[in-house]
């Protein structure tokens, strides 16, 4: 044991930044889900799926993504199926996570080190707090889904007459799937099937929503649900800016698609505000859908667009630039507008450093969209509104879909798997990883004011 944590050590030691290693365990998962899925045992087939399906699928597991260029339900076997969704649930949780659980269980003690590394992944902002951080967020990632998962199992079961075996399996893949914002489903026609059943929608929906929350403002909010005026602005940002976007949402879609006859039309009432609220969480990073997505009005997928590229809370399973992102830029502009010298939130002053951050995870979002969907339109057939659509969807680690991903060239399934590898560890995680040392400036230049705009 000891040899083994002196080897660790050495590993650790290699990288001078924790980003470092979270960069790189995420890429050491997707090699061996590749291996596993090249695997003739991985398919129904009993052939092998090819390096890049398997390369493809693997980042877009451990990237709780859910792009598919294969149909999960048909292609893949039980043990594909498997691997994915165990896939999903060490990317949801984080390298760093699952490393820090196993030191504790193993070791019984944190060194300084791995617990750096375990706070770059989660998010904590005490490093003390980090070993029982770690601790709660496994056992209430594992409660959550265990719940859902028997919700769906008693549904499976008695509403569609599938017997006990196969109605937990369902019930558990879809719940992991869920919970960690993956949208993998094991249906064609992912959960278009069951657009008006409410057991099915609505606990995935809320499983979503609580993965995509973020693991700190759940904690907190277990804890002070009742005293919102105690709340920190992390989730006081996280909660509103999540209340407004899924009532925008559910609303826009509700509105726009109301007589479309490809996707709401069709539906009763009670069944239209059920799909609108599913299609409205989605974006979230979820990446379920209960409506076909192609079929939807230019101006509902430009609102998608807009909302992947949120995405959710920070430190939970979403993706995209995070609410609280979004939330803090509409506070720095306001106060822009307003000509006041701080940010204030609350009866908090937003750090210089936190103002720099959401203006460069932004800034580094537009740029990285904007060039990736001006490659893939180079590359491939496909109209603007389906690429863009696309490219959002891989940085957001989404997974809706317009059904182009399938039918994309091998160059634009390399781009789209970039952008989810990216999008899941963050653009300045990445950026810190591949830097090879921080830099200080010892000295400040004299000041100029430049005319802007």
């Amino acid at each position: 044991m000891k040899h083994q944590l002196r080897l660790t050590g050495v590993f650790l030691s290699r990288f001078h930044h924790p980003a470092q290693v979270i960069a790189t365990g995420f890429a050491a998962l997707i090699l061996v889900g590749t291996a596993l899925l090249t695997s003739p045992m991985a398919t129904n087939s009993g052939e092998s799926a090819g390096w890049l399906t398997a390369l493809f699928t693997a980042t877009s597991a451990v990237c709780v993504t859910g792009l598919v260029v294969v149909d999960t339900a048909t292609h893949w076997s039980v043990f594909g199926e498997v691997v994915i969704a165990g896939l999903v649930q060490v990317g949801g949780l984080g390298i760093m996570t699952m490393a820090t659980l196993f030191t504790v269980l193993v070791a019984g003690r944190l060194g300084l080190r791995a617990r750096m590394f375990a706070q770059a992944e989660t998010k904590t902002l005490s490093m003390s707090d980090v070993r029982r951080v770690v601790r709660n967020v496994v056992i209430f990632s594992l409660v959550s889904e265990l719940v859902v998962a028997a919700v769906l199992t008693g549904r499976f079961m008695t509403g569609y007459g599938e017997p006990p075996g196969r109605a937990m399996y369902l019930g558990w893949f879809h719940a992991v799937s869920a919970f960690n914002n993956a949208g993998f489903a094991l249906w064609p026609d992912n959960l278009m099937s069951f657009v008006t059943d409410a057991w099915i929608c609505l606990p995935i929906a809320l499983a979503v929503i609580v993965g995509g929350l973020g693991f700190p403002v759940v904690f907190e909010l277990a804890r002070a649900w009742r005293r919102p005026s105690r709340w920190s602005v992390l989730t006081r940002v996280t909660v509103g800016v999540t209340l407004v976007l899924l009532a925008v949402a559910t609303l826009i879609f509700l509105v726009t698609e109301w007589r479309n006859p490809r996707t709401l039309g069709g539906l009763d009432d009670s069944g239209k505000l059920l799909a609108a609220f599913f299609t409205g969480v989605m974006p979230r990073s979820g990446g379920f859908n209960s409506l076909d997505i192609g079929q939807l009005y230019p101006s509902s997928l430009l609102a998608t667009d807009l909302l992947m590229f949120i995405g959710g809370g920070s430190a939970g399973t979403a993706g995209g630039i995070k609410v609280t992102t979004f939330g803090l830029l509409a506070f720095i502009i306001w106060a822009e507008l307003r000509g006041e010298p701080r940010v204030n939130i609350g009866h908090r002053r937003l750090a210089e450093s936190a103002q720099r951050q959401v203006i460069s995870i932004t800034m580094i979002g537009v740029v990285l969209v904007a060039v990736s969907t001006y490659l893939l339109l180079a590359i491939t057939p496909h109209s603007l509104d389906q690429v863009l659509f696309e490219v959002v969807s891989a940085f957001g680690t989404n997974g809706l879909s317009t059904g182009i991903t399938a039918h994309t060239t091998p160059a634009g399934h390399l781009l789209l798997a970039a952008l989810m590898f990216i999008g899941r560890i963050g653009p300045l995680t990445l950026g810190s990883a591949l830097a090879l040392k921080e830099r200080t400036r010892r000295y400040e230049l004299p000041e100029e004011r430049v005319i802007v705009g």
